[in-house]
């Protein structure tokens, strides 16, 4: 029987929210870049988190265009 069906992950039955995701990734990135307004004085709080904001956006941006070219289900 285990030879006929693909082995597959409780995960993989249902999937998940995209938009949700989409969503709770540019709130993160806004909540970064508002973390930059404050009482620091070094540069280097704003490098990280201006890398994870753009790292995020990357990663949300990339998504979107391989999915709209149909390269991911």
């Amino acid at each position: 029987m285990a030879g006929s069906e693909p082995v597959t992950s409780p995960d993989q039955h249902k999937p998940g929210h995209r938009k949700a995701g989409r969503i709770g990734a540019i709130i993160s990135v806004a909540a970064l870049l508002l973390m930059l307004i404050g009482n620091h004085e070094g540069a280097t709080e704003d490098i990280w988190l201006i890398g994870i904001a753009v790292g995020l956006l990357v990663i949300v941006i990339g998504d979107a265009v391989l999915r709209r070219n149909g390269l991911r289900s």
